[in-house]
């Protein structure tokens, strides 16, 4: 990491340019001062260890998932480190007290409670062990981990959706978060800013942790709050040395299956422009231009053109090096130059929130905003920029069956210009209405809050068995990803002006289900398990049973992933030398007709399609007549 560290309690100054260790900063001409992923506070008497540890969750066999290099940065681990920077430059737990934080993402990290607690034991033996993010999936893991701090007698606190989004939601904590309390593992719900971290680290320091902190009844402001920051030897553990943060939280929609809008509310809260580029400053000032920004729907975020703004004045005036992925709605288009300056600004990759190409189940996930109407006129404003497409999916909505959902892919395949294309199960996870509904009910969910990870079933659905939905998903996968339609995909990325998706990328993407059997965004390069982390209650194997299936599997993936990439780029250099790729051109990349909704399977073949294109008719007609007076009177 790199931060000021000026004398005594005075602070640095906003350097006016990304500084350099070589280079003093020129506001109060104190050198940067590099730290790894652990950052001491000034060396007094009393030392205050504090663990920040972002679980996985187990796979099908009890081990932890964990790679050499992990896909997805953890932002919620980046706002606290960002919070703890801070509260060690206040000097929260008084003057004579050093405060050591140390960062670790369970993902691309192995964690050795034996080794932290002989360091903490080492430096005095005080901590706090903060288990944060903690999805339902991970909960199980948080609490096996914090099995060992326990008994060392230091004082474990579990943060995440999964604790908030219960607490929002339910009357009754469920068994699992009774039994973690019972424990003595402290749990909060809500957000660490506004002085809330301070709080509970002067209470673990004074021995006082509360078995509850609760504040989702009070959601904070985030603007000029500190920065989300991890530093690069964290970040390096990405397979694209990739970084989060977030520009907003909130959302203003309703969609049952989503938890977003019962934890951090429906009523949106933004960081500024200056903070923008006070995270973009620090994270090139150590060789880190990659960002994943987290916010559920950044066009929904009211600042959004002073944001792109200020990006387009740091890559357009200071050539200042900045790729970003963000997440959009199904009508951001409908923004006037949100999509322009959102690839000025950078923006590389776009995950929209398809869902579903049923009016009937958007209508049953309460996802009224997705007209499918739109998703063509919306898909291709992207594409002009070159931008990579990514959408999710949702399989088991009421009106699925598996045959539709085939359908449904091919209709995708043939109509849509998606590029990576990423599957769910329909899954209740705490904080959604869903759950609170099933719960409600009486309705029957897998007890297991492990398999929560939107790729196992854990309730029955109303059309298909148990067996069919299962079926339905693995299928979905590979009736989407076929080396017909990855040649499709490049022929599209080929044909554009500016150059989209990579197929390697495409290939990578589908051989981390294919042979992890996981969901791509849970994946890495280069799986790692170790025979004494299996889940407790899971049986230790054999050294000779474990390590030759571990290496032969590894050795196996490896040569398959190896020859997919190969392939794929084998048939990227075939397209991108074809003399004739530009002017390739399909049902999917052609510009939307007026006579699209009584041609295309998209309106025709859906659930509830054609409905949808009447009840489009009829809005419009109404939006002409409305306007006709008004247009009439102006001239």
């Amino acid at each position: 990491m790199i931060v000021h560290r000026p004398e005594g309690d005075a602070l640095c100054p906003a350097s006016p340019r990304p500084p350099s260790i070589e280079n003093p900063c020129p506001e109060c001409k104190l050198r940067l001062v590099p730290t790894g992923s652990q950052k001491r506070g000034p060396m007094t008497q009393q030392i205050f260890h504090i663990v920040m540890i972002k679980p996985t969750h187990y796979d099908a066999d009890g081990y932890p998932i964990q790679w050499l290099r992990s896909v997805m940065p953890s932002n919620t681990l980046a706002s606290i480190n960002g919070l703890l920077l801070d509260c060690i430059e206040r000097r929260v737990l008084g003057p004579d007290v050093g405060i050591v934080t140390q960062a670790l993402d369970e993902t691309n990290t192995r964690i050795r409670p034996d080794r932290l607690i002989r360091r903490i034991r080492r430096d005095g033996g005080r901590a706090l062990i903060m288990m944060v993010g903690v999805q339902t999936n991970q909960f199980p893991r948080a609490v096996d981990l914090a099995q060992p701090f326990l008994a060392a007698g230091l004082p474990v606190a579990i943060g995440g959706f999964h604790v908030s989004g219960c607490r929002a939601m339910l009357k009754d904590l469920p068994p699992e978060i009774t039994a973690a309390q019972g424990m003595g593992i402290s749990m909060f719900a809500g957000e660490l800013e506004d002085g809330r971290l301070d709080l509970v680290l002067r209470d673990a320091y004074g021995g006082a942790l509360k078995p509850e902190y609760n504040y989702l009844s009070d959601l904070p402001s985030l603007e000029g709050q500190p920065i989300p920051f991890l530093d690069r030897a964290t970040v390096g553990g990405t397979s694209a040395n990739y970084t989060s943060f977030d520009l907003g939280r909130g959302c203003p929609y309703q969609c049952s299956f989503c938890t977003i809008i019962n934890v951090q509310g429906r009523k949106s809260r933004f960081r500024t422009p200056d903070d923008l580029e006070a995270i973009i400053r620090a994270n090139l000032a150590q060789d880190v231009h990659k960002f994943f920004v987290t916010d559920d729907d950044l066009a929904r975020n009211r600042n959004w053109e002073a944001l792109f703004d200020r990006l387009i004045h740091l890559r357009e005036v200071e050539g200042l090096p900045v790729k970003l992925t963000i997440q959009v709605d199904m009508l951001c288009h409908k923004i006037d130059g949100f999509i322009d300056k959102a690839c000025r600004a950078g923006v590389e990759r776009v995950f929209m929130g398809l869902e579903n190409i049923n009016p009937d189940n958007l209508l049953a996930a309460n996802k009224r905003q997705n007209k499918i109407t739109e998703y063509r006129a919306m898909m291709q404003a992207w594409r002009k920029h070159g931008a990579t497409l990514a959408a999710g999916y949702i399989i088991g909505l009421p009106n699925d069956t598996r045959d539709s959902v085939l359908r449904d892919i091919k209709i995708i395949q043939e109509e849509l210009p998606v590029d990576l294309l990423e599957f769910a199960v329909l899954t209740p996870l705490p904080g959604s209405a869903d759950h609170k509904k099933l719960v409600e009910d009486g309705v029957w969910m897998d007890p297991d809050p492990n398999k929560y990870d939107i790729n196992q079933r854990v309730t029955h659905h109303a059309v298909m068995s148990d067996a069919e939905w299962e079926q339905a998903y693995r299928d979905a996968w590979f009736a989407y990803y076929t080396p017909e339609h990855i040649e499709r995909i490049g022929r599209r990325s080929m044909s554009q002006k500016k150059k989209g998706v990579n197929l390697n990328e495409v290939t990578e993407f589908f051989l981390l289900y294919k042979l992890e059997g996981i969901h791509p965004l849970e994946g890495g390069l280069l799986r790692r398990r170790h025979r004494r982390d299996r889940r407790p209650g899971l049986p230790l194997e054999s050294p000779l049973r474990f390590y030759p299936r571990h290496w032969a599997k590894t050795v196996r993936n490896l040569t398959a992933l190896g020859w997919g990439v190969w392939r794929a780029n084998r048939l990227q250099k075939r397209l991108m030398d074809d003399p004739d790729r530009f002017a390739y051109t399909d049902l999917a990349t052609t510009p939307p007709q007026d006579e699209d909704t009584s041609s295309l399977a998209l309106f025709q073949e859906t659930s509830g399609g054609q409905a949808a294109v009447q009840r489009e008719q009829v809005i419009s007609k109404a939006r002409e007549k409305a306007t006709a007076p008004s247009l009439k009177a102006a001239s």
